[in-house]
């Protein structure tokens, strides 16, 4: 039986295709990755890896797709964009923050989604933008 009773550290993943190596910042005021490309008022991160591939796989830009493991500097808060719209709860494990995160690792080895389940993806967001919706909202 294991007598230590704190819980296992949770890891935060941001998902992009900035080219960033160990001790790097992601922070605010950068374009976004995502939506109308203006300067971001948040950086977001998930605690599932998941989340962090769609993150890389739907980010604007031809760099390489990855996956980072970050440790948030500052508060961090619920995703709105996803907690209040789509997933009640937060089971994404999806959030954001004004404060830097200070990348601490890459994840070299992930699977991406199907190219049908990405066209899906794609195909949902381009008709938001058609109606209106931003992907990314203050």
């Amino acid at each position: 039986m294991n007598s230590n009773s704190s819980e296992e550290p949770i890891i935060y993943y941001h998902g992009t295709k900035a080219d960033l190596k160990t001790g790097d910042l992601i922070e605010i005021g950068f374009t976004s990755n995502y939506g109308t490309q203006r300067k971001a008022r948040y950086i977001y991160l998930s605690a599932t890896l998941e989340a962090a591939t769609w993150g890389t796989e739907l980010a604007f830009g031809e760099g390489k797709e990855r996956i980072y493991i970050v440790e948030p500097t500052g508060p961090i808060e619920d995703d709105p964009n996803l907690t209040d719209k789509k997933f009640p709860g937060n089971p994404t494990k999806s959030y954001r923050s004004q404060h830097p995160f200070k990348v601490v690792g890459e994840v070299k080895e992930w699977q991406g989604h199907s190219p049908e389940q990405l066209k899906a993806m794609k195909d949902h967001l381009e008709k938001l933008k058609q109606q209106g919706i931003e992907a990314i909202e203050d």
